[in-house]
C-alpha cells in the first residue's frame, strides 16, 4: 500500500519532471525526493522514471502509474478539503430547524445576523413539530434546531438558553382554573395532564408533565399528541391541560382554552441542539451569534 508521502513524491515529480522544483513544493529536501522515489521503483520492480543528467522522464509503467493514480488522488484530496471547510469552515449551507412561530420569529432574527457576519454562509430556516427534530438532527435533514429545552439525549448537545419565558396552563374555558388569576404547581394534582409523544426525551417530557407535584402528590397523566395544535385541540375538548410558555397565549389565541399564569412554576426555556458529532464551525458560530442577539441591550427609545 503506497504511504501519502509516496504519492505526492510520485504524482509531484511526474507533473514537474524535476527533482529540485518537487522537493520546492512538497517542502523538502532534493535527497527526501530521491530517496522515496527510489524506495518506491523497489517495490514496484520497474523504474518509474527515467533519470539522465539533463533530464527527467516517465517510464512506461510510470505513466502508465501516473494516469491511473491521479484521478483517484484528486478524489480524495478534493473529499478531503470539503470535510475540513464543512468541519472549520464558514462558508455553504446551514440547516436550522425551529418549532412554532415564536422560535421562526427569533430564528430569522438570528439568521439576519448571522449572514452579516458570515456573509459567504447561506441559512435555510425550515419548522419542525417537535417530535421530528431529533430525528432530523440524527438524519442530517438539519444542522441545527431551535426548540424546546431541555433535551437531555445523548448524543445531542444543548446550547445556551435563548429565551426564558413565564410558565402558563392551558384549561378549557370552562374550567375552574380558567376563573382564576394564577395556578400553582400543587393544583396539578386535582387536574389530567396531557403528556408529550414517548419519542421525545424524558427530561423534556417531565419537564411539561411531571409525574408527582413538589410535595409528592401524584398527578394524573393523560393523553399525547404529535403536534401542538392538536394537544391544544385536546385541552379545547377538556381531555386534559398542559403547561406552555407564555408566548403561548400570544401566538396561539383560541376560544375554547383560557391560558393561566403559575405563581410558582420555573419558567420554560428555549435554546438551539444539535448533534454531537456535528459540531461544526458554522454551527458553532451561529449558536454564538443568536446568543450575541438576545444578551444584547434593547435600543433607547
Amino acid at each position: 500500500m503506497l504511504e501519502r508521502h509516496e504519492l505526492e513524491a510520485f504524482l509531484t515529480l511526474a507533473e514537474e519532471l524535476h527533482f529540485g522544483r518537487t522537493a520546492e513544493r512538497l517542502h523538502v529536501s532534493t535527497a527526501r525526493v530521491s530517496q522515496t522515489i527510489a524506495k518506491l521503483e523497489r517495490r514496484i520492480g520497474v523504474p518509474l522514471f527515467n533519470r539522465t543528467s539533463r533530464r527527467v522522464e516517465l517510464s512506461l509503467v510510470g505513466r502508465q502509474l501516473y494516469e491511473e493514480i491521479r484521478p483517484a488522488w484528486s478524489l480524495i484530496t478534493d473529499a478531503f478539503e470539503r470535510a475540513v471547510d464543512a468541519g472549520r469552515g464558514l462558508t455553504g449551507l446551514l440547516r436550522v430547524a425551529f418549532t412554532g412561530p415564536a422560535a421562526g420569529q427569533l430564528l430569522v432574527g438570528a439568521a439576519q445576523a448571522f449572514r452579516t457576519r458570515h456573509p459567504d454562509c447561506q441559512v435555510r430556516n425550515k419548522e419542525a413539530h417537535l417530535p421530528e427534530v431529533l430525528p432530523w438532527l440524527r438524519s442530517g435533514e438539519v444542522d441545527l434546531a431551535l426548540t424546546s429545552h431541555p433535551m437531555h439525549e445523548e448524543g445531542i448537545v444543548m446550547g445556551p438558553v435563548l429565551v426564558r419565558e413565564a410558565r402558563m396552563l392551558a384549561v378549557p374555558t370552562g374550567h375552574p382554573f380558567a376563573r382564576r388569576a394564577t395556578v400553582s404547581v400543587e393544583d396539578l394534582a386535582r387536574v389530567t395532564v396531557l403528556q408529550l409523544p414517548e419519542t421525545l426525551p424524558e427530561s423534556l417530557r417531565e419537564d411539561r408533565a411531571p409525574r408527582r407535584t413538589p410535595t409528592g402528590r401524584p398527578i394524573a397523566l393523560g393523553p399525547s399528541a404529535t403536534t401542538f395544535n392538536e394537544t391544544l385541540t385536546l385541552v379545547g375538548a377538556g381531555e386534559g391541560v398542559f403547561a406552555v410558555g407564555a408566548h403561548t397565549r400570544r401566538y396561539f389565541a383560541r376560544p375554547d382554552i383560557v391560558y393561566v399564569p403559575f405563581e410558582d412554576a420555573v419558567p420554560v426555556d428555549w435554546g438551539l441542539v444539535w448533534p454531537a458529532d456535528g459540531a461544526t464551525a458554522r454551527v458553532r458560530a451561529f449558536s454564538e451569534t443568536a446568543l450575541s442577539l438576545v444578551q444584547a441591550p434593547a435600543p433607547n427609545p
